[in-house]
Parts: C-alpha cells; sequence; structure tokens
C-alpha cells in the first residue's frame, strides 16, 4: 500500500474527502516525524512505539575498492510492533 492508497482507504473508513483524509495523514506523519526529529517517542497502544535511536561511528570497506571508510555516528529512527499488531498479522 501506498501512500495515495492510504488516504483513499483512511477516507473511505473515516466517511472523510479524499482531500480531508490526506491532510488528516499528512499531520499525522509531520507529527511522528517532529516528535523523533526532537529524539522524542511516540508510543500507540496496540499498534507499536516509534524512538530514535543513536548508531556510533564505526569503520566499513569499500566493497568495490577495500579501502577503510569512516561512517559516521548518526541518529536512527526505529519501529517496535505492538502486540495488538504483532497478534493481527499473525491470525
Amino acid at each position: 500500500m501506498n501512500k495515495n492508497e492510504l488516504v483513499s482507504a483512511v477516507a473511505e473508513k473515516a466517511g472523510l474527502t479524499k482531500a480531508d483524509a490526506a491532510s488528516a495523514v499528512d499531520a499525522v506523519f509531520e507529527t511522528v516525524q517532529g516528535e523523533l526529529k526532537k529524539s522524542g517517542d511516540v508510543r500507540l497502544a496496540g499498534f507499536g512505539a516509534f524512538t530514535v535511536s543513536r548508531r556510533e561511528a564505526s569503520k566499513g570497506r569499500n566493497p568495490s575498492t577495500g579501502a577503510e571508510v569512516d561512517i559516521p555516528a548518526r541518529n536512527v529512527p526505529k519501529f517496535t510492533a505492538g502486540k495488538g499488531l504483532k497478534e493481527a498479522c499473525n491470525s
């Protein structure tokens, strides 16, 4: 499912216009992204949790030349599925 399909499904289930559903979906994505940018987390009971994890600097290798490359430290987003989502996928 891509974003357009998600917007259509939300519009149908919530009885909204596609424009209103698109605004709602965009608002959810922007809110989650904004909270993660502040190094916060977003926990949705029964669905899952979005968090930020710190990945430390490391050394890597260029596969084509074999040269050693420095990989800088960075923050990475993570998602952990909640119990309800796991159960829905296995039923």
